[in-house]
């Protein structure tokens, strides 16, 4: 889509240079420090930082144009040169919104949309997996970008470099939020004609007091779907299943492990690190799936998506052969072999309680190894309630048979407590991931599995990053 068109979908007026007007963007950002070439750069007033402040810089990085509101720019005259490369809005964030809310409008093909407190960047990815036996004209949220300004950087790569939305017969969207209102904001934008929603936990409790208000958030996706639409709903979920009250002018199927569904899981067996093998019961037929990822936690995020798949006609054979070829996200739940014999479980992208847990049963259960030793990162956002809860998950670690803990972080020390506590020895807390890396580095040996987690602040990727710098990965 050429420039002029993406300034009328923003509402934005300017005086674009002509030859400008009519290039193709390479793509949009909102992060000054990432713009490549080519990018239409939408500068975002923030708490701390207004993007305003580094537009002469990104254009000359060469970024191709710079949505702005007037009066926030520092205007100079330094900025003069780069009045034909400015697209001027009375609000940028909403007007990069909007722009996105029209795109999808235009385009006018099913949305899927995909919230949970834990594991919906792999539910999404999943869903994404599983659909594309269906069309392979699939398009999908890269990475987490889940929020009322990574839905609209999403939709922007359907219009940019080359790509058309006419290319995709459908997309899968993940669903964030840390307050009321957020989920809702995502729906006016891109209006789900499937909203799944995978769990209701912990995740941002700080800022909801309760799971049962956190619920309510993540109703707002049932809410803000489509009329004659349908919920896909975790039916091992109380919370979830209360959403059902919520529309009579839609479809609900479920799915679950516990209890009845539409979608079921039955007769797991999860002693193999590498997969989790289920029989997947569907209205269609029952099926066995070997799914190439660790754990419960992930069998209901396959689940979720093999609803999905139903919903579009696939068959239990189509789904179970998407996901039985599907591979772990980035940092969530990624195997590392190391060279010294060793195993990383890499779950280091983001932590709360049940995602945490979830992931240190599925480790114990695994066969094979000889320590099973856990780097848990703090869990942020958890409110008043995270001392404890923190102490809680450290007492769990003793129950599961975990060998060694090592907490990283604030309150991570609390974790260690309740391991501690709970007879568990062999439990230590460092303050940094790089404290934790040399401390595992001195005693890591052959056979050890070692699961690395933490909140997104923690960065406990970085223990990750070292081990694998110290020992390197097995060959093949």
């Amino acid at each position: 889509m050429k420039l002029s068109e993406i300034a009328q979908l923003c509402g934005a007026t300017h005086r674009l240079n002509p030859a400008i007007a009519e290039i193709t963007p390479t793509g949009f950002a909102i992060d000054s420090r990432t713009v490549k070439s080519g990018e239409v750069f939408v500068a975002i007033p923030g708490e701390r930082v207004d993007g305003h402040q580094f537009v002469a810089e990104v254009l000359d990085k060469g970024a191709l144009a710079a949505l702005v509101v007037h009066h926030r720019l520092p205007f100079a005259k330094h900025l003069a040169p780069y009045k034909d490369r400015l697209l001027f809005v009375t609000d940028t964030a909403y007007a990069f919104q909007q722009m996105a809310q029209k795109v999808l409008a235009a385009w006018n093909r099913p949305v899927v949309a995909v919230t949970a407190s834990a594991g919906k960047t792999t539910m999404k990815d999943l869903t994404a997996h599983v659909l594309e036996a269906a069309t392979p004209k699939v398009f999908k949220s890269l990475g987490n970008l889940n929020t009322s300004y990574g839905l609209p950087l999403t939709v922007g790569r359907m219009i940019s470099a080359g790509i058309q939305p006419n290319d995709f017969d459908l997309a899968v969207f993940e669903f964030g939020m840390s307050s009321y209102g957020e989920i809702k904001r995502l729906t006016e934008i891109a209006p789900p004609t499937v909203a799944i929603v995978g769990n209701v936990g912990t995740a941002h409790i700080e800022f909801f007091g309760s799971s049962k208000a956190i619920a309510e958030a993540k109703a707002e996706i049932v809410d803000g779907l489509q009329v004659n639409g349908t919920a896909i709903l975790n039916a091992d979920d109380p919370l979830a299943m209360e959403m059902k009250t919520r529309r009579a002018d839609v479809r609900f199927l479920t799915f679950g492990i516990e209890e009845k569904a539409d979608i079921r899981a039955a007769n797991l067996n999860h002693k193999d690190l590498r997969a989790t093998s289920f029989e997947l019961q569907t209205p269609r037929g029952d099926v066995f799936v070997n799914l190439p990822l660790l754990g419960k936690h992930n069998v209901y995020n396959a689940l979720a998506a093999a609803a999905a798949g139903h919903h579009f006609g696939l068959s239990a054979e189509q789904i179970a052969a998407q996901l039985q070829t599907a591979a772990p996200s980035k940092m969530r739940g990624e195997l590392v072999q190391l060279a010294n014999g060793a195993t990383i479980i890499d779950d280091s992208y983001n932590s709360n309680p049940p995602a945490l847990l979830q992931a240190v049963r599925a480790m114990a259960q695994a066969q094979g190894f000889k320590r099973r030793i856990v780097v848990a990162g703090e869990m942020l956002e958890l409110g008043e309630q995270s001392a404890q809860m923190h102490r809680d998950c450290g007492q769990e670690f003793a129950a599961a048979g975990i060998n060694r803990v090592i907490g990283v972080r604030g309150l991570a020390q609390e974790l260690v407590a309740g391991a501690l506590d709970a007879g568990l020895g062999n439990a230590s807390f460092c303050e940094t991931p790089e404290q934790a890396a040399e401390t595992l580095i001195a005693e890591l040996k052959a056979g050890d599995l070692v699961l690395v987690k933490g909140s997104r602040g923690v960065r406990t990727e970085r223990v990750v990053e070292r081990l694998t710098a110290e020992f390197g990965r097995k060959a093949g």
